[in-house]
């Protein structure tokens, strides 16, 4: 079940969205505990200082005497004198005024606020009628005209506290916190009802999302399948070539066109391979029959052995250099190297192509010739250098040139063979290093070619951390370049 990619999304998804939903709500039901405690704060804050700024608007004379803001705090009997008489009667009314004042402010506040003012000696100006017969009180260390706000409890209920003192009375002003606790059980009940419906709507959304990114996979897969090695000219449909999908699908369309090409070569490969080893086949086979009629000569024996013996030869070196191929390209061709003088080399081969060359009258020179050392295998070289010259020789008409060189520049040894011969079509310039292919026409009226020599060449170049380059022109001729890195380029 959990093999599927979709599925396997799927249950990441949710459980990422989970713990993401988790630490939302923590840190959502934190906060705003924390945000309601300190909003709290805030307001019994202001509203022990409102009460502080009503109180000493009152509090001090026009004399600067302290008025008493009770009744029942003027124990001096009433004067007699009338005027004196009435300014306290004023004096009373506005104390009520006061009282009256902060009563109305409180029925307009919740009914849950808790109010008392007293004196330092603990004699009681006003409480609020909800606080009954408790009484407010704080710690003794409160700094005058400081506003403090602390957790207290009052009976069986938590509250949030403010104090503060003055020179003449004390303001007390709470709240409970069953309010900020009832918040937040109702936000705790909330997120418990969202979070799982959140979560289930976010999977399923989730899995549909997957189904559907996923779609052009399953596409991809049918088709894959249904490509076979009869049908390597199918592709698979590409719908966005910009999103990973589409890159996916251009990646696995390139490598079928690069494994149709391979089997298409594998197939001219086996057509060719069969026509080159059947045409020595039949013609040994045609000789044999020839011998076994009547009766032959020993010279007329001998000259069918010997043209068996070529055409033995000539399918032991198309076999030879399969085998080698075959090797090349599986990487179990060990390359024996060591330092060599390519200059050396280039002189031997020379002796060899004279003599190669003598029969046809082809002239073979040496235009340049650096001193050069290379990290290389000196039999594969020897045969990269002697194909190329066997090639030139080859399709270089009686009378010709051939011209071999060697520069040495740019941390490169370039050993180049320069025939006047037949040339090679520009059409076939990019085929000529596939095996077994030679060009039609001129080049197919020659027995001796194999098509084997310039594969060889060219993988025996690039063995070495080299390549080989051709320039040629129909009718002048052909120069085959063979580039190798030099002994001193590769220790630098």
């Amino acid at each position: 079940m959990f093999k599927s990619i979709r599925l396997k999304l799927t249950l990441w998804y949710s459980i990422v969205l989970l713990i993401a939903l988790g630490i939302f709500g923590v840190t959502a039901y934190v906060y705003t505990g924390e945000t309601l405690s300190q909003n709290l704060d805030i307001s019994l804050k202001s509203e022990a200082e409102w009460l502080r700024d009503i109180l000493e608007g009152k509090l001090m004379s026009e004399r600067g005497k302290m008025r008493n803001l009770r009744n029942d705090f003027f124990n001096s009997p009433p004067s007699t004198d009338t005027s004196s008489q009435n300014e306290e009667q004023n004096e009373s009314g506005e104390d009520y005024a006061i009282w009256n004042k902060i009563y109305e402010h409180s029925l307009l506040n919740s009914k849950k606020q808790f109010i008392y003012i007293f004196d330092k000696r603990g004699r009681t100006f006003y409480k609020s009628l909800n606080l009954g017969q408790d009484t407010l009180f704080s710690p003794p260390d409160l700094k005058p005209y400081q506003v403090s706000v602390t957790k207290a409890t009052l009976g069986n209920q938590t509250i949030r506290l403010a104090a503060l003192n003055t020179k003449f009375y004390r303001i007390r002003v709470a709240y409970p916190e069953d309010d900020i606790r009832e918040v937040l059980q109702n936000l705790f009940s909330i997120f418990l009802i969202l979070i799982p419906f959140v979560l289930l709507i976010s999977v399923v959304g989730g899995y549909f999302l997957a189904k559907q990114s996923l779609k052009p996979v399953d596409e991809i897969t049918r088709t894959a399948r249904e490509i076979t090695a009869t049908n390597l000219r199918q592709r698979i449909n590409v719908v966005n070539h910009k999103d990973e999908i589409g890159r996916l699908t251009d990646t696995l369309n390139d490598m079928i066109r690069r494994l149709e090409a391979s089997f298409e070569q594998v197939g001219q490969f086996s057509v060719d391979a069969s026509h080159e080893l059947r045409t020595p086949l039949t013609i040994m086979r045609g000789e044999i029959e020839l011998a076994l009629q009547g009766n032959r000569t020993t010279a007329s024996y001998k000259k069918t052995l010997a043209s068996l013996l070529d055409e033995v030869m000539r399918m032991a070196s198309i076999i030879e250099g399969l085998i080698l191929l075959a090797k090349a390209d599986g990487g179990i061709v060990k390359l024996e190297k060591k330092p060599t003088r390519l200059d050396l080399l280039v002189s031997e081969i020379k002796e060899d192509a004279e003599v190669l060359a003598e029969q046809k009258g082809i002239r073979v020179s040496i235009s340049k010739l650096d001193e050069a050392t290379v990290s290389g295998d000196e039999i594969r070289l020897r045969q990269l250098m002697l194909n190329l010259v066997d090639n030139a020789i080859k399709y270089t008409p009686e009378g010709g040139k051939v011209t071999l060189s060697l520069e040495r520049g740019n941390g490169n040894a370039n050993f180049t063979v320069e025939d006047t011969g037949i040339g090679i079509p520009e059409k076939d310039l990019d085929k000529i290093f596939d095996r077994f292919y030679r060009v039609d026409k001129s080049r197919s009226r020659l027995p001796d070619g194999l098509g084997l020599g310039l594969p060889i060449s060219k993988w025996v170049a690039e063995a070495h951390g080299g390549r080989l380059l051709v320039e040629s022109k129909a009718g002048v001729g052909s120069k085959f370049t063979v580039v190798l890195p030099t002994e001193t380029a590769r220790n630098n």
